[in-house]
């Protein structure tokens, strides 16, 4: 059932676009005594009759008393300064009124996110697991290597068509590519996730999220001028930790230099994977790499090297790139234009072509470098659906 706060004189019929078994009650005193009543109710439409201030104090203490339950909030006018309000307060969403199309997709998912944050507080109920889900950094000391492509890839192979639960995360915040390669659009970035900095929970982590395909979702990257700038090394470290707790994988593509928010992901990474092509300058910018990674103490056994494109014939041996590496090739990833063509069509050639030698080099090393240990059943009850998917 639903709760339907909205005097009966208030004008326009909400009843029929929520959905079935609604309840109405007239102000948000009555709400509370209905949600009390019955510990399976999971959502509360607030009309554009109640006032503002007061439905944030409710979704406020809504949100610490009843985690499942989820607010959506119909106002007359919505503007930013409404929606920023709103998000720190914990309402999961909010529609314009007069929008009934938008006002039954949000209805469906939230209760789909309450079912899903309902799982997960089961499962925290349990003795907490050994283990959390694993997060991988990849990294290219040069711009061009091919970083956000494989970083991709490597979380379709992990993710298995569903089988594990992994998340990208576009941390290359002035340029993020991710959005583009997938063919997503980038309705919520990880510059929503500024006022929640601070007491991020699953349930505001999950609403940042952008679904692709079936255990694979995206955090995608800011796309307004200047947001880049906004978001702080801190939250990055907040959001990694709380993405862990949600998926089996978190995959993070990252911008080719060493920052604050780079080191950041890489001190809370369980592998790093350090990306170069067959060329001279990527190949010494690499060694720079892994200079600058023993030097900051991180464990060596926790690397992987990783050549994309490497049969490119450019006149480099496979003796040449282990004079200037310097390090064992965990993987070999071979050139091919079916790589490009996957990206124009918006389809990770692991999923598109599961049997072509780019995906089976992929696909291989995670089995081999990042699959070893089992995940933590834990997390694989936890599968988030928010956003839009992919076309």
């Amino acid at each position: 059932m639903t709760i339907l706060c909205q005097p009966a004189a208030g004008p326009g019929d909400m009843t029929s676009t929520i959905g079935v078994d609604v309840r109405p009650v007239d102000d948000l005193s009555a709400a509370l005594r209905a949600l009390n009543a019955d510990p399976a109710e999971d959502l509360v439409v607030v009309g554009p009759d109640t006032e503002t201030g007061e439905a944030l104090r409710f979704t406020e203490h809504l949100r610490l008393e009843r985690p499942t339950a989820g607010v959506i909030l119909v106002r007359d006018y919505v503007d930013v300064a409404l929606l920023t309000e709103a998000l720190r307060a914990g309402v999961r969403e909010v529609v314009t009124a007069g929008d009934n199309a938008a006002l039954g997709a949000a209805c469906e998912r939230s209760r789909a996110l309450s079912g899903q944050v309902r799982a997960d507080v089961r499962a925290n109920d349990e003795p907490e697991p050994a283990h959390q889900g694993k997060v991988i950094t990849v990294f290219a000391a040069k711009g061009g290597c091919g970083k956000t492509t494989i970083a991709i890839n490597l979380a379709a192979a992990l993710a298995a068509g569903g089988v594990h639960r992994v998340c990208v995360l576009d941390l290359d915040l002035a340029f993020g590519d991710v959005a583009i390669s997938v063919q997503l659009e980038p309705a919520r970035t990880i510059s929503d996730a500024l006022p929640m900095a601070g007491h991020l929970d699953t349930t505001g982590a999950a609403s940042l999220l952008t679904s692709y395909g079936p255990g694979l979702d995206m955090l995608l990257a800011p796309v307004t001028p200047g947001d880049a700038e906004k978001v702080p090394a801190a939250l990055v470290g907040e959001l990694l930790a709380v993405l862990r707790g949600m998926f089996d994988f978190v995959v993070v593509d990252t911008p080719a230099q060493f920052s604050e928010h780079v080191l950041t992901a890489m001190d809370a990474s369980d592998h790093h994977v350090l990306l170069t092509t067959p060329d001279t300058p990527a190949m010494k910018n690499l060694r720079i790499a892994l200079d600058m990674l023993d030097l900051l103490s991180y464990a060596r056994d926790i690397r992987s090297v990783v050549v994309n494109r490497s049969d490119s014939k450019v006149g480099l041996s496979s003796n040449d790139i282990d004079r200037v590496v310097r390090s064992p090739i965990s993987a070999q990833v071979p050139s091919s234009r079916n790589v490009p063509i996957s990206i124009n069509k918006g389809i990770p050639i692991v999923i598109a072509t599961p049997t072509h030698p780019v995906s089976q080099a992929i696909t291989r090393f995670a089995q081999e470098r990042l699959l070893s240990q089992p995940v933590p059943a834990r997390h694989k009850a936890f599968a988030v659906r928010r956003g839009a998917g992919r076309r």
